[in-house]
């Protein structure tokens, strides 16, 4: 029977070897710009249960992808020393699941990919032999453990240069659209509140994807195919120009109350009304299918669409430039007043037109299959001593409801009586709009809640709501001491 310092060895050298087997598949797969930890990471976002899903947006917030390459990087690394006990016979079968395992996750829909494949079936093979032949001692699994780390900083500096070759083809596509003017609201000279367009680098990021599909703008087409008597093939340049401008505001259906999850931008994009019109879509057809480059679509009724009902787009540009990658690059979906999951998919290959048997990727997760409409939504930015006087309170912020607009926007202090505020300049009916007011408060402490009031007369809900599966509600509450 081995000691109990005989297997803390026999850990520490599984756990080094697991390093070095990551580093190996990261690096076979880096040579062709994918991930294995990524891989990894999308195939249990695909098959985790909602609640799971939802407990990780919720507590990791904007840092959930690297909180999921963590947590894949610790589960490999513990089942790598799980392994390492393991007697031989069982050993050698865990690790040939590992491997088969790891074939299926390359051949998968939504990640295929040869380099993927190699990099896991390598990452099973290297975990094999060095689990039979583990390093001595603590310096073999130091020395083990350093040559996988020097692996993974060299398949982060090979995804370094793709990345810098795919910004360089990205800039070379030029403006889309136009931020000449700036525009203002009357509210500019507020300290803290947001601003009127979301700049890009700070606009939320939110997908299933681990990090965004590197694609060639010069070879890229979208397609137009399915129920329609004219199918259509698509460069970007085409597009954009029969692309316009429009400003709207985007909400990810995870924002609850207070929450960065949303911003506004000036769009550039071609009007889905248009592109249809062009394809004619044939009689029954019911639903646009948005499907990215990896297989993943969303789906929305066509009629509304058709109609002008629902004002959707293509979107290739924003805020002046042509889309970043996080953010869809060449080309997404987005319908204003729908929250950001169903609005349609990022880094577009394909409309489909169908029927209503399409089942979409949340759908299949257990999510409504009727697009969810975003509701008006109060967030206070600022709150604190006003500049104006002494003893005042300045409270800001941004409020949203589109698509019909911004009417009203209402503070109350320690559940009392609710007051309008200023607002700003209206935008566009789409657009988030900024509000501002001065509030005369005792000493202490006192709650502070803003609701929103949409044009169609649609008042904030305050009662307190989880994201799924209608999207989230409530006031957004500060506390000001003063």
């Amino acid at each position: 029977m081995r000691s109990k310092r005989d297997r803390r060895r026999g850990g520490l050298g599984a756990a080094a070897v697991g390093v070095a087997a990551l580093g190996v598949g990261e690096v076979v797969a880096a040579t062709r710009g994918d991930s294995l930890i990524d891989a990894i990471g999308r195939a249990l976002t695909d098959v985790a249960p909602v609640p799971v899903v939802e407990a990780t947006v919720a507590l990791s917030g904007r840092h959930d992808k690297a909180v999921i390459r963590i947590g894949v990087g610790a589960g490999a690394l513990a089942a790598t020393i799980g392994l390492g006990v393991l007697p031989d016979r069982a050993r050698t079968a865990a690790v040939a699941a590992f491997g088969a395992g790891a074939a299926a996750l390359g051949l998968r829909q939504a990640t295929r990919s040869a380099a993927t494949l190699a990099g896991a079936v390598t990452a099973a093979g290297v975990l094999g032999v060095g689990l039979r032949k583990q390093p001595r001692g603590l310096i073999g699994s130091l020395a083990t453990a350093g040559v996988g780390a020097g692996l993974f900083v060299a398949a982060r500096a090979l995804h370094r240069d793709l990345d810098r070759r795919r910004d360089e083809a990205i800039q070379k596509v030029g403006p889309m659209g136009s931020l000449a003017a700036v525009p203002q609201d009357g509210l500019e000279d507020e300290p803290g509140l947001s601003s009127l367009i979301t700049r890009n680098r700070s606009f939320y990021v939110a997908d299933v994807n681990p990090s965004p599909p590197r694609i060639d703008p010069t070879r890229w087409r979208l397609s137009v195919t399915g129920m329609v008597a004219h199918p259509l093939r698509l460069s970007l340049a085409e597009l954009a120009a029969d692309a316009l401008e429009f400003d709207a505001v985007m909400v990810c259906v995870h924002n609850r109350p207070g929450e960065g999850r949303a911003g506004n931008a000036r769009w550039f994009g071609v009007p889905l009304a248009k592109l249809l019109e062009h394809a004619i879509p044939e009689v029954g057809a019911t639903r646009l299918v948005t499907r990215a480059v990896d297989g993943y679509t969303i789906s929305l009724p066509i009629e509304p669409l058709r109609s002008g009902a629902w004002p959707g787009y293509l979107v290739v540009g924003m805020n002046g430039e042509p889309l970043a990658p996080e953010h869809g690059f060449p080309a997404r979906v987005f319908v204003p007043g729908l929250y950001g999951q169903y609005t349609g998919a990022k880094w577009l290959a394909e409309l489909q037109l169908t029927d209503d048997t399409h089942v979409d990727y949340w759908v299949r997760r257990g999510w409504p299959s009727e697009p969810i409409w975003v509701t008006p939504q109060a967030r206070i930015d600022v709150a604190a001593p006003g500049r104006a006087a002494a003893g005042t309170t300045t409270v800001a912020g941004v409020a949203w409801a589109p698509p019909h607009g911004v009417a009203g926007v209402e503070i109350r202090v320690d559940e009392g009586e609710w007051r309008a505020v200023d607002l700003g300049t209206e935008l566009a009916p789409a657009a988030w709009r900024r509000w501002r007011t001065t509030i005369e408060l005792p000493a202490g402490a006192h709650s502070v809640q803003a609701r929103a009031i949409s044009r169609s007369g649609e008042v904030q809900d305050g009662k307190d709501r989880a994201a799924f599966p209608a999207g989230p509600s409530g006031f957004h509450t500060v506390t000001v001491r003063v």
